[in-house]
């Protein structure tokens, strides 16, 4: 039987270059005080949701809901990163028969989590410009936040995710298709 190679096995600069993987950590622990801020900015626009529901119009609860929905999805972007891109290219999590083990983690790579991470920013691009096209009748008040240029670029930015999405899936499929003989 063939032994697995440890990291005692490789010589020092193999062990040096592969051991720089955990300098990622930090990075991760730090995406996870992200979240956090998150949480709390979750919160605190719950709460504003709730202190207002009686003054608030259809129109401004939608508003803050999508904000809501909105900080949830990047909630889940990061999880994506975090849990994705640590067993990735980290270490393993070691989650096998765990109840709570994320049904994607099983088959995660570079590539799966590429095209997760760009339906999740197409997820997230998508939610802003809704919010964008309801607050689009106020585009000609005083106080609208967003300009027609503005509302323009953002589709044009939301096409460009779409079609950058579309590449990187298209990309990932023919790079899985077996070369012709």
């Amino acid at each position: 039987m063939a032994k697995i190679p440890s990291d005692s096995d490789l010589l020092p600069l193999p062990r040096l270059i592969f051991a720089s993987r955990w300098l990622q950590v930090p990075l991760y622990l730090g995406l996870i005080v992200a979240q956090g801020v998150y949480v709390v900015l979750f919160l605190k626009e719950l709460w504003h949701l709730i202190s207002h529901a009686a003054t608030f119009g259809e129109q401004q609860i939608m508003l803050v809901v999508l904000g809501l929905i909105d900080v949830v999805m990047i909630s889940n972007l990061l999880v994506m990163v975090i849990v994705g891109g640590y067993e990735t290219f980290v270490s393993r999590l070691r989650l096998e028969n765990h109840p709570d083990q994320p049904e994607w983690l099983s088959h995660v790579n570079a590539s799966v989590l590429k095209i997760k991470l760009a339906m999740a920013i197409i997820g997230i691009s998508s939610i802003h410009l809704l919010r964008t096209f309801i607050e689009a009748g106020n585009l000609g008040s005083a106080n609208a936040n967003y300009t027609e240029t503005g509302v323009m670029w953002q589709t044009i930015i939301h096409g460009t995710f779409i079609l950058s999405a579309l590449g990187i899936a298209w990309v990932d499929k023919m790079g899985q298709q077996p070369a012709a003989h």
